[in-house]
């Protein structure tokens, strides 16, 4: 068996040794909103679900790698503290991908990857009509891990309520 020492490691091996040892991952992709109005749709691989009762999902935007800066989604949940969880299936990956370019503040990235939008009940971002389980959240914390590059930022959310495709049930 191979030991390896994960902190001398560049980020980029530190990345792939743990994404490839901890896989298959759900993924989260999250819509928020900022004060202006401009919504925000991202993927997220660091998700997952840490308690029932309260319903507590987790997801982080990580700081980039070249430059440690943050991402739209984290200045979102700052700005309004509300995110729709999106759970992404099969259907949906090539589009999900296109959602995790970067583009302007600015850009719909629903428009870029040919995503529906579906009004919230009781948050501001809208939801992924394509997406077959929809969770409304409002965020508790942000919890930062460190401020280098690639260093987790934990948005802790309680789901509020969840939208489910009945043909998945």
């Amino acid at each position: 068996m191979r030991t390896i020492e994960i902190a001398p490691l560049s980020l980029t091996d530190k990345m792939n040794w743990l994404q490839y040892a901890i896989a298959p991952r759900p993924i989260a992709l999250a819509s928020t909103i900022d004060k202006e109005g401009n919504v925000n749709l991202s993927p997220f691989s660091f998700f997952n679900l840490f308690s029932y009762n309260p319903a507590v999902v987790i997801f982080s935007p990580s700081r980039r790698g070249r430059d440690a800066t943050i991402k739209h989604t984290l200045e979102n949940v700052a700005d309004v503290p509300e995110v729709v969880i999106n759970i992404c299936y099969y259907d949906m990956v090539h589009q999900t991908s296109l959602s995790s370019c970067e583009y302007p503040k600015d850009a719909d990235e629903y428009l870029k990857a040919g995503f529906t939008k579906l009004p919230s009940t009781l948050i501001k971002p809208p939801r992924v009509k394509e997406a077959k389980v929809q969770m409304e959240c409002k965020v508790l914390e942000v919890k930062s891990l460190c401020e280098t590059g690639g260093a987790g930022q934990l948005v802790i959310a309680e789901v509020l309520c969840m939208h489910v495709d009945e043909s998945i049930l």
